[in-house]
């Protein structure tokens, strides 16, 4: 007759360390770990591709030390990743309560003519190609402006 698995209950003395957690090697009753079952060996890896600690698994220290060794024969074989990038969405700092988008950020009364700042970055400095048209372009009629105005003060 086969020996039942333990239950899984609670510890009375201490709320932390109240489940005990049964391996899913055992569970399935798995003798032998091979590095090409890939499905296996993913249970016992993070979202990351990391190896899952044995306090999180359940495994004694036999199963995890035959788990890890699959697992890092499988990621040799590039079965199995290193590492998975997770993405996730940037930028957002999710709850911005009731203020909307930016917010309101109150009056900051008058801010004065700033003037121009020139440029901002050394591939901004390099003036753009000019127009192959007869049409006076906008800097030509702007420094045209400039000049009359200085003409008649």
């Amino acid at each position: 007759m086969a020996k039942a698995a333990p239950k899984r209950g609670k510890n009375k003395d201490n709320a932390r360390r109240s489940k005990k957690k049964i391996s899913v090697l055992t569970q399935e009753k798995v003798d032998y770990v091979d590095y090409k079952d890939v499905n296996l060996l993913r249970r016992f890896m993070s979202d990351r591709a990391k190896i899952r600690a044995r306090r999180v698994t359940g495994n004694d220290s036999q199963q995890q030390k035959e788990i890890a060794r699959a697992i890092k024969n499988a990621r040799e074989m590039a079965l199995l990743p290193y590492a998975n990038r997770v993405t996730t969405q940037r930028g957002g700092r999710g709850d911005r309560g009731d203020r909307g988008d930016r917010g309101d950020r109150g009056d900051r009364g008058d801010r004065g003519d700033r003037g121009d700042r020139g440029p901002r970055r050394e591939d901004a400095a390099a003036p753009a190609a000019a127009p192959a048209t007869d049409a006076p372009t906008t800097e030509a009629v702007t420094t045209e402006v400039v000049e009359v105005a200085e003409v008649t003060e």
